[in-house]
């Protein structure tokens, strides 16, 4: 065999394997969300504990109303919970926003905490832990600046989390306000029904394990206390927490009737903005856990650690490897004889994403579209191919950083 063929084995051997592992989990968030779908979801055990909703916002004044006002329509008691919105240094109006809120509300527990440049402006890890000082809740529940929650999603977040003291939080999912925008947002739609729930169901039915996502998901303040709150150097906050989380001993629960439904990126320069900045956190958090792999209290989080560096370092290596020398191989500048079998595996590969794709659609109301096979097939093309640039990107920053001994910079999505 040539180089070019080792090469080319590997690399197929490689994407096979981390493609079969996410047919996998597909499979079994499917079966867990028939699982679920019929079974209501459990009342609060005991009286409804005191909730403190976060919402950090740096120059939201364009959503902000909307995402405060849903919060004070959740189907929870309005004297059980408590919002506190960071105002994280924010230049807009949204200070002025806040304050009409205030009188309009005054008979609820709405509390504003506008920072400046010195005490704010350090991104979302820094506002959750200045907001955290003001909380009095025993449960902590975060969501963004542009979410609207359906008004049952955080009585479904503490109704689970007291039904089990074992569980350290409880995640709902967040799906796409405007999804129906343009081609990208319909391609973010299908990405984070698939690669994002799907995934996450997968893994709670198979390995009780969740990653808190960032918006709509609940926890224990005793959690925020013993670890000292939110990491200031992770601009991926929300993954790197869920490792601290299982490192205490607790689970994190996925609950898939919790659902808040957020804006997303409607240009392709926000949205690289958006991922690189998740690529870049992720792989802060994946190198800083990695000598966990050999810790005997991390058994829960191997699992996660190996499946984020398969899909940061060695999925990323493999596809960039394997279509450089199709394409060298087919300019006649390589030989590799098993460049057809492996152009026959790709096409199998592209058929199952498809094929796997489509089948977690049908889980959500509205999504059962035969449109949307169409719509999977572009995304391979095109918008798969900008992720590969994402991770790419995002791995050369984070390098930089750590060469240059910068601070990492966290970059707020641009609203529409």
């Amino acid at each position: 065999m040539t180089l070019a063929d080792i090469l080319m084995l590997i690399a197929v051997i490689c994407i096979w394997s981390l493609l079969l592992i996410n047919i996998i989990l597909i499979v079994a968030g499917y079966l867990y969300y028939m699982q679920i779908e019929n079974q209501p979801v459990p009342p609060i055990k005991g009286e409804p504990p005191f909730v403190s909703i976060m919402v950090p916002a740096h120059n939201e004044g364009k959503v902000i109303t909307q995402t405060v006002e849903s919060l004070l329509a959740l189907d929870y008691p309005h004297d059980r919970y408590e919002i506190i919105v960071i105002n994280d240094n924010s230049s807009d109006n949204s200070r002025e926003l806040l304050a009409k809120l205030q009188a309009k509300y005054p008979e609820r527990q709405l509390i504003v905490l506008n920072t400046d440049a010195v005490t704010g402006g350090k991104g979302k890890s820094n506002a959750l832990n200045l907001g955290f000082k003001l909380s009095r809740g025993e449960l902590i529940a975060i969501y963004d600046a542009d979410n609207t929650p359906e008004k049952k999603a955080l009585l479904y977040l503490v109704a689970e989390i007291t039904q089990d003291p074992g569980l350290g939080a409880v995640i709902g999912k967040f799906r796409t306000r405007n999804r129906n925008a343009n081609l990208l947002t319909r391609f973010i739609n299908i990405e984070t029904l698939s690669f994002q729930w799907m995934a996450q169901a997968g893994r709670w039915k198979l390995f009780k394990l969740c990653t808190i996502p960032g918006t709509n998901f609940l926890m224990r303040r005793e959690i925020v206390e013993r670890i000292g709150g939110w990491d200031v150097k992770a601009i991926a906050e929300d993954t790197e927490i869920s490792f601290r989380i299982y490192l205490m001993g607790y689970k994190i629960k996925f609950q898939p009737k919790s659902v808040t439904w957020e804006q997303e990126p409607q240009t392709v320069k926000v949205w690289f903005k958006q991922r690189t900045r998740w690529a870049k956190g992720n792989i802060y958090v994946i190198v800083k856990n990695i000598p966990l792999l050999f810790h005997p209290d991390a058994r829960r989080i191997r699992f996660d650690i190996c499946y984020f560096l398969s899909i940061y370092f060695l999925l990323l290596t493999s596809l960039v490897m394997s279509d450089l020398l199709l394409i060298l191989h087919a300019l006649g500048y390589v030989s590799t004889t098993i460049a057809s079998f492996s152009s026959f595996l790709w096409v199998l590969a592209i058929t199952l994403f498809i094929v796997g794709t489509f089948v977690t659609l049908v889980t959500e109301k509205g999504e059962m579209r035969l449109s949307n096979v169409w719509i999977i097939v572009l995304m391979y093309v095109s918008y798969c191919q900008m992720w590969m640039v994402v991770a790419a990107y995002g791995m050369y920053t984070y390098l930089k950083d750590v060469i240059f001994k910068r601070e990492a910079k966290w970059y707020k999505t641009e609203r529409f």
